[in-house]
């Protein structure tokens, strides 16, 4: 049945010489796999240029419950984001965070809300300048209510350690190994009073972003198994200099 859709590319895995299965997080179906032409045809080169990490997607699809791998009819983009693949910080972020949402997001079902603040968030980052290299933890921190996990701020205090297995703040050093100190514990309540109007606002050297991405990267696998290794980061990484 021909349906209609908004959808966000995750990534492309080749196939075989003539297809690719695309991941997009779609409005109505959730995370969802369509086929992608592959080659030097027409319609290759009509989508490749199309189906970049983060690129915002309206689709005409041929949607069926029986199928695992839909196929698309039609399709075009609604926002342009050459300020995102022109500018290498923001490239390296939007690669970063695609392989993150492909890591996480595995349910087929829709969240019409994750939707909209995905959304939000990459058009936010086209147009932002100041404080861009901050959006990817803004980002990940922010997506934490989505899926489940968000930090029990009500629970912290100064001096307090910051309990990472179960997400509060604690007066009493926990007898495992995934905590934070109260020095890190003040900077993390700190990062969760960031939103993408105030990025400019906080200040980190390279070492010191680096160390909060490892250790937001933490939280996330502890309370999200199925994350795998990240290619990402390193590439991330190396641009805070």
């Amino acid at each position: 049945m021909l349906q209609k859709t908004l959808g966000i590319v995750l990534h492309l895995i080749p196939y075989n010489d003539k297809v690719a299965v695309a991941h997009l997080y779609t409005r109505e179906y959730g995370r969802t796999s369509f086929l992608f032409p592959q080659g030097n045809g027409r319609k290759a080169r009509m989508y490749r240029p199309l189906f970049m990490p983060f690129s915002i997607l309206e689709l005409d699809i041929d949607y069926r419950n029986t199928r695992e791998i839909q196929k698309i009819v039609e399709v075009r983009t609604v926002l342009p984001l050459q300020n995102i693949y022109t500018d290498p910080v923001k490239n390296a972020e939007t690669l970063f965070l695609a392989e993150m949402l492909g890591q996480t997001l595995k349910e087929p079902e829709p969240n019409p809300q994750l939707f909209a603040f995905v959304a939000q968030a990459i058009q936010v980052l086209n147009l932002i300048d100041e404080g861009k290299a901050n959006f990817h933890l803004c980002f990940l921190l922010q997506l934490c209510s989505f899926l489940g996990f968000s930090p029990n701020m009500e629970s912290y205090r100064p001096g307090y350690c910051f309990d990472m297995l179960n997400g509060i703040f604690t007066s009493t050093r926990p007898l495992h190994a995934y905590v934070l100190a109260p020095r890190e514990a003040e900077i993390f309540a700190q990062l969760t009073r960031m939103d993408f109007n105030n990025l400019r606002y906080f200040r980190f050297n390279r070492g010191e972003r680096n160390a909060v991405l490892d250790r937001i990267l933490t939280y996330y696998r502890l309370h999200q198994p199925g994350i795998g290794e990240l290619r990402s980061p390193e590439i991330l990484k190396a641009l805070f200099d």
